[in-house]
């Protein structure tokens, strides 16, 4: 049976196909070999051959035994000598990694050297700038940078004890010295500037600040001399300053107002009627002044950072005033050139803290001290309690300013003229009080029911000093208390209670229209004064007393009317004949009534009559046939808006 190719696996089909690719394989096959026969052939051969090759190296045993002993002969010495190269290798890995070290040793210290010695080393420009530039030069101040750098090094390296340093130290201790000389009479020379007379010290102060590392310098290389700048410049500045203002407060001075406040100028005083010719004092002036506000104000608001006031020019235009605005216009120069000083003092010396502080007092002390004596002996001389108040607010508005401007230095000042202002203004209230309580009323000239000068004073008064109400609240409750009792005591000065009640309506009603006008939306002011109340009560007494006088019928039937209504008691109010005359005679009389009635008035009368309407719809009127009569509340109305107060 023959078999196919389908039959036989895959490897041997490989296997033969590779057979076949050999020449004598494929030779046999092409001349008809029986393949047995021929592989027995083969295996003869190689059996030959095997014998052969055996037989072979029997034979060259003694050679091959030879060439095995050299081959173990060269791997000993091939392991010997590459033990040694293994070695060499590993120390010119050593080596190498010594000589890396070296290297970055060597750059680094290269690098340091060669900055050292640039640290070290005067160049010829130093020497020459600081030698020859004038110290206003920006080369000058340049090299003196670098050369309190290098003064500093130099020292930094003496302490390492760096032999270099002896090289370099001489040369930069004659251009330090050199240095300072030139710095300390450059700022000497500024300093001595500020005592020509007319000079603008404000721009020297600005050229030193523009070289406020020279004092660094001086300070950290040579502080006496330093010291010596310091202390000069404290010398000149406070004589500076005290000659300034001292000229200063004592023009500003001659421009106040030639008449002021005296002892006698009070709240319960008696307006002057006429000049004694005996008498020096000056009675034809405005007494009102020494109370209100008015325009004075202006000097806390408006004006509190206006200019300063300059004195040759004001009496050029013989301009005179008072003396808050004189205070203001001192203390606002005085505020300017502190904030100015204190901060070129913190700048230009270096300072901070209590420090800059010290320095400051030591500049301005004297003249703080010729501002406290000169004033504190006006104060305990003033007696106008309005200009003490915005003296006041002046110290309290400028030290504010002063803390928006980071610039402590005046608040222990502030603090000491507050402290000696507050004292003399709380006497002059008192002062104020007590001349109220003692007036009496029946010394008075031309007394009438209208609102009376203490009243009057007392009102403007009372507005000027809102903004302190909270605290001058016990004191002024004490003048508001006083005021009361003499209004009560003049009052009583009047023989007729219609009068008593006009002059009380009146003397209260002034102050709460004078608060109105100043605040109107200090209602809890107004309702403090306790004005209010009374003058309810005494309006609504006069209103009852004019309208029994001009509508005595009306008013006498709605109360008995309203009475007996309430208690039942009725039989008495059917009188037709005695309601038709209250309406007719209302009817006829009330408009000419009426015009001698204010607004006020003619609101309580409205509401008469409209009880009066009321009670006419109920019985025993409602069947009444005057009721008809009845005049629309409308039209009353009217007429009632078409007046105005007669008082």
């Amino acid at each position: 049976m023959e078999a196919t190719a389908d039959q036989f696996p895959e490897r041997v089909l490989d296997h033969i196909e590779e057979n076949l690719a050999d020449d004598e394989v494929r030779q046999a096959l092409q001349s008809g070999v029986d393949l047995r026969d021929y592989s027995r052939q083969v295996e003869s051969q190689l059996d030959a051959a095997q014998a052969l090759s055996i037989q072979d190296y029997l034979g060259q045993a003694v050679n091959i035994a030879r060439l095995h002993r050299q081959i173990k002969d060269c791997d000993s010495v091939l392991e010997s000598d590459l033990g040694n190269m293994s070695q060499e290798i590993q120390q010119l890995q050593q080596e190498s990694v010594r000589m890396n070290v070296k290297l970055k040793n060597r750059q680094a210290v290269r690098g340091e050297l060669s900055q050292f010695v640039d640290e070290m080393v005067v160049p010829e420009q130093m020497i020459s700038h600081i030698l020859d530039t004038p110290v206003t030069e920006r080369q000058f101040l340049e090299q003196l940078h670098e050369l309190n750098h290098k003064i500093n090094f130099v020292k930094e390296q003496s302490y390492k004890e760096a032999r270099s340093c002896a090289d370099v130290r001489d040369i930069l201790e004659k251009l330090k010295l050199k240095a300072i000389s030139k710095i300390r009479d450059f700022l000497m020379q500024k300093i001595y500037s500020f005592r020509k007379p007319m000079t603008n010290y404000q721009n020297a102060q600005n050229t030193m600040l523009k070289y406020r590392f020279f004092n660094e310098f001086l300070i950290n290389n040579e502080r006496h001399v330093a010291k010596e700048v310091s202390d000069e410049y404290l010398d000149t500045t406070s004589k500076m300053y005290y000659s300034y203002f001292k000229e200063y407060q004592s023009r500003l001075m001659k421009l106040q107002f030639n008449i002021l406040a005296d002892r006698d100028d009070v709240m319960g005083m008696e307006e002057p009627t006429r000049r004694s010719l005996f008498s020096s004092r000056q009675t034809l002036r405005n007494k009102a002044t020494v109370f209100s506000l008015g325009s004075r104000g202006a000097v806390v608001g408006a004006d509190l950072e206006a200019p300063i006031i300059i004195p040759h020019a004001a009496q050029a235009s013989d301009q005179k005033f008072t003396f808050e605005s004189l205070f203001r216009s001192l203390h606002y120069a005085l505020l300017d050139n502190s904030c100015r000083e204190y901060l070129f003092l913190c700048d230009f010396f270096v300072l901070s803290g209590n420090q800059a502080l010290n320095m400051f007092n030591l500049v301005m002390g004297k003249t703080l001290s010729l501002f406290h004596k000169a004033l504190e002996a006006y104060f305990s001389d003033c007696h106008d309690a309005i200009a003490l108040y915005l003296c006041i607010q002046v110290v309290a508005k400028f030290k504010a300013i002063m803390h928006r401007r980071q610039v402590p230095a005046l608040d222990s000042y502030w603090t000491l003229m507050s402290d000696l202002i507050w004292p003399r203004f709380t006497q002059l209230v008192q002062s104020h009080t007590l001349s109220v309580a003692r007036s009496d009323p029946s010394k008075f000239s031309h007394l009438d029911t209208r609102p009376h000068p203490v009243l009057r004073r007392y009102a403007e008064f009372i507005c000027a000093l809102l903004s302190e109400a909270s605290r001058l609240r016990p004191l002024l409750g004490e003048l508001r208390d006083a005021v009361d009792a003499f209004l009560q005591r003049l009052a009583r000065e009047f023989p007729h209670s219609r009068e008593r009640l006009i002059c009380l309506i009146n003397n209260y009603d002034i102050p709460l229209t004078v608060l109105s006008e100043a605040l109107p939306d200090e209602a809890a002011l107004a309702g403090w004064l306790g004005f209010r109340e009374p003058l309810a009560r005494r309006v609504a007494e006069f209103v009852e007393e004019l309208l029994c006088q001009e509508f005595g019928l009306l008013v006498n039937f709605v109360r008995d009317a309203e009475s007996g209504l309430e208690r039942g008691v009725t039989g008495h109010l059917a009188d037709e004949a005695r309601v038709a005359q209250v309406v007719r005679d209302f009817n006829a009389n009330w408009k000419a009534n009426s015009e001698r009635m204010n607004q006020q008035i003619m609101a309580q009368l409205v509401q008469y009559y409209t009880r009066l309407g009321k009670l006419m719809a109920q019985p025993p009127f409602r069947s009444m046939a005057c009721r008809n009569e009845l005049i629309n509340i409308h039209n009353i109305m009217v007429e009632v808006k078409k007046l105005k107060p007669t008082f």
